[in-house]
This record gives structure tokens, C-alpha cells and sequence, in this order.
């Protein structure tokens, strides 16, 4: 997305006016006097338990009484999302399970065993032309590689984004040959002028090089124009002959926008987003492409405002993590697996192993005991980084949850504990004994570690930090980690702990915290009333921005605080997609900025107006002079020679503001 330079250069003089230089501190904005107002309340609600304000939400949040709102949010159950969720129906993969995605957008290492004759193709046409496609994509990989001279490679390519970034290799880089490139022209303009649901019975008619060569060149408008009008099933056939896994992820990452942008349930996708990046999991690491969405659906979205340890349990039981930090390949090394043992048995007392035991050290396999889990639950889920366990607790730890793997992993199976991984004996962690008792070892590590208050701290502050300041107050964190202990881990007395404290409405947390990528462009587009209909542009700003959703590859997730998003190139790149969207220019995204001014004669009534519709009139003197230099640009205020009464231009000047470092800010 490109504009005229000379709006760059307002974005740099803004920031430089502003006393930003290359960082965003919260010290330097300017603090508003007194005590908050209902106005102020009401502004300072929204924008700390939404993804912001859309037109409208503060007049109505004021009117109901901030109290009455927040304790709403707090019961998402008693919110009507019935209009967000007709938005999503069209993403099949979202209801499906993990057995059905791995059954209808095979991975890669399905399609490898299918290729080599190990699995059937599905009976099903569709299903069928969808492997066949991939059959097709994996063996000319390994023509190509052959060629090349090179050893066959693994077929499961890594991805970084369905959008953007390092891309899931779907031989689109190939250079096509002539013919085939001139075949999928001729073939696109041919099936453009057929009923949508005649052409893809068209497309599967064709032979597999000839599709091959087709979905290779269906990219961009050509693709929006194929899809327009088929159905979601006939959308994602279409789409999974190039890259099935794309698919899933495409559509779970556009609802997670669309969520935001759109669900009336505001804190409670706020908290699932909170939580997927607390527990977080990398969503391009194998098999997870396809295990992700029901972790999020499954794991965290029922508890992000339940109880911490029914929280904890879920995703300790997931594919997705187990997976993600490999401990289904965890064994013990004096588990029957470790040893070699063959047989299930065993027999209590000295003589716990069968005579047929293989001498130590003999026979093991190539997997042992794998720590990532461990060390990652107390130092990022629980205790944290000063939780005061030591190298010892996270092997004993890591004993414990031997045993805790997947059941079939390349056909999506779910949790399982197999006892002949699983490490015999008693463990110490933390100085707790943990006698030998199978699965439940681990479900008693994981409570102990959910009531503890360390964790009540960790979780508590990282509590606040997320919705008071990247600093917050010791006597709030205090407050809440006593409430976390005395209400057993209860996420929603945590949290209403802090909305109702003097902390969280002091005049010096307003607009104190500085906005994520994320979160400025959902509150970008909520702020605008832009109507979304395709929201893989926004992800492919995101993911320019750094912040694609699900796809931060450390355990750590992304962070919450300002000095890890704001500089000046980032701050200019947030002003060029403000413009952008308010001119209308980001692909399946419209807004009529009009109406966010709407009588407004001239630009100086258009800049009031839209100062207070899409900032809520909190507007710093310094910023409001900054644009107000630029009206009487003819590019800004439209006016011609002969027609000083012509209307501004709203969408320039709606993007200056949502540009601003103001709005920046939540």
C-alpha cells in the first residue's frame, strides 16, 4: 500500500511535534485533568476491555452506566453475538474437528504416505481431486529436487503466514512454462462466464497438470472473481487444490479479525486473545496448522473467564501444546518404552520389570525425556521466570508428564496418556512429593501450580499490565493476587477486582497504554465503521506489522508492552495504513468517512467533527495544529479556485487523525 510521499512526511512531523522520537513512553503523553468524567469513564472502559470504540459506543455506554456495561462483558453468555456469528458461518473449518480437517485438507505428510501408496485416495470426487492435487504438488517437488541434484527434502515445508512472509511452499515461486500459463488464462476467462457452481465442476473435470497449472495462475482479483458466488464448500475446494493447509489457517485467522472487529462480547475475545498468547502456540510448526483451531476453540475460548486450573488442564491437554513443545514424544527413561521392554506388564515390587528386561542402556529408543514442557509451564503459564523452582523441579516435572501424548498424530487424534512412556516412581517438585499414580501426576503438578502464589502473582500482574499500564501499580497487583488466592484461580473476581479499583480509573491510566499492532488495526477499522468483507488485506498488514495472529514462534508470545512495537518507521507504517482504509484503499475493506462528519460545510468542521467521532475529542494541541496546517492543501480540503464552498476531504483527514499518536494510544 503506497501514498503520496508528502503524507509521510505529515506523519513524521506529527511524531517529531508530538516529542515521540523513536519511542512512544508512557510519560510523554499528555494527562488529562482530574478526575475522570462519565465521558472520560465511559471512553476509558471501552478502550481497555474492547478492541475500541465503534461509532456510537461511548454515547451508549454512558447512557447504560459504565458499571452496568463492564458487568455485562463480564457474562458474555447474556450478550446476543447471533450477527457475528452469521459472519462466520461461511468458515466451515471452525466447526470441524481435528480428525475432520487432517480428512478434509490433508497435511502434507498424509499426502507423502498417499504418494507412496501407504493410504487410499477418498472415495469422495471432491475429497479425491483435492489429494490428487497435492499428489501432484509433492511429486513435482520431487522431480524438481532430483533435478536440482538435491536429496529429497522433507515435503512439509515451513509457513509463516497464509498472507504474507515466508510462504508454505505451494510451487507458486515455480516458473510456469508458457503453455501452462497460457492454458490457465484462456481456462479463467472461459469459467468466468459460467454459473458459479458449473465451474468448479468444470475445474474438476480437468486432468491433474492442467489443474495443476491453473491454481498456480488463479491469484488476486482473478481468484475473487472464480470464488464470487460459489458457496463455502465449492470456496475452499477451489483453494485447497493449491494449498489445503492454507485454508484452515486463512480462515481461522480471518475470524479471529472478524471476532474482533465485530462480537458484541467484546472481553471475552479480548481474554481469549490474552490467553492464546499467555499459553501460546505457534500455529507453522507441523502438525499444528491443523490443531490450532480447535485449541483455541476448545481449550481457551470456555474458560477466559472460568476458573485458571480448569484453564491450565485444557491446554496442558492439548494437541496443539503437546505438540507445539514436543512433549508427545516425551519418554521416560525408566519407562517400558525407555527400556525397550515389548511387553505391557508389569509387576509390583522389587521385581517390577519382567526376567526378558534388556540390559540398561540397551534396546532404548531414539526419543527421551523431553523438558520444553516443563520448563515453559512454570516459567510462562505459572510460577514465572523468578518463580524460585530450580533445573531440578523441571525435570522432575518433565517426569511427570511422560506419557502425556497424542493418539495418532498425523490423523489429528486428541490427548492421551500411554502409561509405557510414563516415568515410574515418586518425583519431587518444589519440594512437594508426587507419588507414582500415572496420568494423575500430572493433573496434581498442575493444580498445585494453579493455587500457587507465585502463579496468582504472575498471572495478576500480567493482568494488569495488559489493561492498566506497562507498569502498573504493586498495590493493585497485590489486591488481585489475593483475590486470585481466596477465589481459587476465578479469572472474572480477578478481573473485577481490577476494574473496580482506583488504579484502573485513575486519571493517569487514561490512554496510558500504548496500542499493539493488532489492536490499532481492529480499533482502526471499528473506529471508521468500515464494513469487512474480506479480511486477508488487514492480516497482510499485519503481518508487515509483525503481528500475525498465531504466528509468534517462541513460547513467550507476542509482547503487551509499548517499547517492543513503537519507533518511528513502525509509527509512519501505522499512518500509511490509517490513510489507506480511510481512502478506501485496502482491498475488501470499505468506509465512508463521510459520515463520521457528517454536515460538516468545510475542513475545519470536518476536522472537530471527526476529532471527537474517532477520538472521542481527545485531541492534543500539538496534533490538532499539525493537521489543521494541512487543510488548506487542495489535496486535503478539495477546494478549487472558482469553489471555496467545495466539501473536504473526510477520508484524508479521518486517516491524519486515526494516524496520530493519540490514537495510538488506549
Amino acid at each position: 500500500m503506497h501514498f503520496h510521499a508528502r503524507h509521510l512526511g505529515i506523519a513524521a512531523s506529527m511524531l517529531f511535534l508530538a516529542g515521540l522520537g523513536t519511542q512512544l513512553a508512557p510519560a510523554e503523553k499528555e494527562k488529562p485533568p482530574g478526575a475522570m468524567d462519565a465521558h472520560r469513564q465511559a471512553v476509558h472502559a471501552l478502550n481497555r476491555l474492547t478492541f475500541g470504540p465503534r461509532p456510537g459506543d461511548v454515547q451508549r455506554v454512558a447512557r447504560m452506566g459504565v458499571g452496568t456495561w463492564i458487568e455485562l462483558q463480564l457474562h458474555p453468555e447474556k450478550i446476543d453475538d447471533s450477527a457475528l456469528r452469521a459472519r462466520l458461518d461461511p468458515f466451515r473449518t471452525l466447526r470441524m474437528d481435528q480428525r475432520e480437517l487432517v480428512e478434509n485438507f490433508p497435511p502434507n505428510q498424509v499426502i507423502r504416505q498417499v504418494a507412496n501408496g501407504k493410504a487410499d485416495l477418498p472415495s469422495d470426487a471432491t475429497k479425491r481431486a483435492v489429494y490428487e492435487a497435492q499428489v501432484r504438488r509433492y511429486e513435482d517437488r520431487q522431480d524438481r529436487q532430483e533435478i536440482a541434484g538435491k536429496s529429497p527434502a522433507s515435503p512439509d515445508p515451513g509457513m509463516a503466514s497464509p498472507e504474507g512472509g515466508k510462504a508454505m511452499a505451494d510451487d507458486t515461486d515455480r516458473p510456469d512454462r508458457d503453455e501452462d500459463r497460457l492454458f490457465a488464462n484462456r481456462k479463467i476467462k472461459e469459467l468466468l462466464d459460467l454459473a458459479p457452481d458449473q465451474r468448479l465442476k468444470e475445474i474438476l473435470k480437468m486432468s491433474a497438470d492442467d489443474q495443476h497449472a491453473f491454481v498456480i495462475a488463479l491469484k488476486g482479483a482473478r481468484e475473487d472473481a472464480l470464488l464470487k458466488g460459489m458457496n463455502s464448500e465449492q470456496r475452499e475446494t477451489v483453494m485447497s487444490l493449491r494449498n489445503p493447509e492454507k485454508v484452515v489457517i486463512g480462515e481461522l485467522m480471518q475470524a479471529k479479525l472478524l471476532r474482533a472487529i465485530y462480537s458484541e462480547r467484546q472481553l471475552d475475545e479480548v481474554m481469549t486473545d490474552f490467553w492464546f498468547n499467555h499459553f501460546n502456540v505457534f500455529i507453522n510448526k507441523g502438525n499444528d496448522r491443523l490443531l490450532v483451531t480447535s485449541y483455541e476453540r476448545d481449550a481457551i475460548r470456555p474458560h477466559a473467564l472460568g476458573k485458571f486450573e480448569d484453564l491450565l488442564v485444557a491446554t496442558a491437554q492439548s494437541s496443539a501444546m503437546l505438540f507445539y513443545l514436543d512433549n508427545w514424544l516425551s519418554v521416560g527413561p525408566e519407562s517400558d518404552v525407555g527400556l525397550g521392554i515389548a511387553t505391557r506388564g508389569r509387576k509390583k515390587g522389587r521385581n517390577r520389570y519382567p526376567q526378558s528386561r534388556p540390559a540398561k542402556g540397551k534396546g532404548k529408543q531414539a526419543n527421551g525425556l523431553n523438558e520444553n514442557y516443563g520448563r515453559e509451564l512454570m516459567e510462562l503459564h505459572t510460577l514465572s521466570v523468578n518463580g524460585g523452582y530450580s533445573q531440578k523441579d523441571v525435570t522432575e516435572v518433565a517426569k511427570v508428564f511422560t506419557g502425556w501424548t497424542i493418539e495418532q498424530p498425523k490423523n489429528g487424534g486428541a490427548f492421551r496418556f500411554d502409561p509405557r512412556m510414563h516415568e515410574p516412581g515418586e518425583k519431587i517438585v518444589l519440594g512437594h512429593k508426587i507419588k507414582e499414580n500415572g496420568e494423575k501426576e500430572g493433573i496434581e503438578v498442575l493444580r498445585m501450580l494453579a493455587r500457587h502464589p507465585k502463579t496468582a502473582h504472575f498471572i495478576s500482574q500480567k493482568l494488569a499490565v495488559r489493561f492498566v499500564s506497562d507498569d502498573p501499580p504493586s498495590t493493585l497487583v497485590d489486591r488481585m493476587t489475593q483475590t486470585f488466592l481466596k477465589k481459587h484461580g476465578d479469572i472474572r473476581e480477578v478481573l473485577r477486582t481490577m476494574f473496580s479499583s482506583l488504579e484502573f480509573w485513575a486519571p493517569e491510566s487514561y490512554r496510558a497504554k500504548v496500542k499493539t499492532p493488532l489492536e490499532f488495526v481492529v480499533s482502526a477499522v471499528r473506529a471508521s465503521g468500515a464494513q469487512v468483507d474480506d479480511a486477508r488485506s488487514l492480516l497482510g498488514t499485519l503481518n508487515t506489522m509483525g503481528m500475525m495472529p498465531y504466528s509468534m514462534q517462541p513460547p513467550t508470545g507476542y509482547s503487551m508492552k509499548a517499547n517492543a512495537w513503537v519507533n518511528s518507521s513502525a509509527l509512519i507504517g501505522r499512518m500509511n495504513f490509517a490513510l489507506g482504509l480511510a481512502s478506501g484503499k485496502v482491498r475488501g475493506v470499505s468506509v465512508n468517512s463521510g459520515e463520521l462528519a457528517s454536515g460538516a460545510e468545510n475542513a475545519q468542521q470536518a476536522l472537530a467533527a471527526l476529532e471527537n467521532s474517532l477520538l472521542a475529542g481527545d485531541v492534543s494541541k500539538q496534533t490538532h495544529e499539525t493537521i489543521n496546517q494541512q487543510l488548506d492543501d487542495p489535496k486535503i480540503s478539495e477546494r478549487k479556485l472558482d469553489d471555496a464552498s467545495h466539501p473536504p476531504n473526510t477520508a484524508a483527514i479521518a486517516g491524519l487523525i486515526m494516524g496520530s499518536p493519540e490514537f495510538q494510544r488506549r
